[in-house]
């Protein structure tokens, strides 16, 4: 019953007040299965990129702290390739820092921040915890290039050699049927990336 109550009041302060670039809200019906969108920060090789993750309350929450692990794959020593992520907020003492006063909105912002700056000397991938160490123009090259593989949103205009989207065949029917044919007067708009 604790859980229950402490979870609708967390869920109610995130969508009202959440933390600067985080997102969160209950996925489907069960009140112990939230996702959350963290936007990769200015000037780190996540910039640019939309990092989902799920969070998974235990029963006992929040005298034990919420499982969480990112769904978009990053490059990160600090998490794993399944998306598990190494942070103390996230263990039980002695471990660990967890402690009921902390709440889901805290631990998303330090999870942010965790992405803003690495632990190298707590990794969960110790090739790229090294690599952060001892060749970090590397590892910022890699980190930018799956952000742009995998968290970054790709624009929905036409795209050559993709097909288009129902949206897009739908407002392109619209145009036909109201006769502008605007495509062919004017050449296709390079979408940005």
């Amino acid at each position: 019953m604790q859980r229950a109550s402490r979870l609708k009041r967390e869920l109610q302060m995130l969508s009202t007040e959440p933390p600067p670039g985080i997102t969160c809200w209950q996925a489907e019906e069960r009140i112990d299965d939230i996702r959350a969108q963290i936007v990769g920060g200015t000037g780190t090789p996540y910039e640019g990129g939309l990092f989902s993750l799920q969070i998974n309350v235990p029963e006992r929450y929040p005298f034990e702290p919420p499982k969480m692990r990112f769904l978009t794959p990053i490059y990160h020593p600090n998490i794993d390739n399944s998306g598990r992520i190494c942070h103390d907020a996230l263990k039980l003492p002695p471990k660990g820092a967890w402690k009921p006063s902390l709440n889901i909105s805290t631990v998303l912002s330090s999870i942010q921040l965790l992405m803003t700056e690495p632990n190298p000397d707590d990794p969960l991938m110790a090739d790229i915890s090294s690599e952060f160490k001892y060749n970090k123009q590397l590892f910022t090259e890699k980190a930018r290039k799956w952000t742009q593989e995998h968290a970054v949103q790709k624009n929905m205009g036409v795209v050559e050699g993709k097909e288009n989207t129902p949206d897009q065949k739908a407002s392109s029917r619209k145009r036909e049927a109201f006769g502008t044919h605007q495509e062919a007067v004017e050449p296709p708009k390079k979408s940005c990336v």
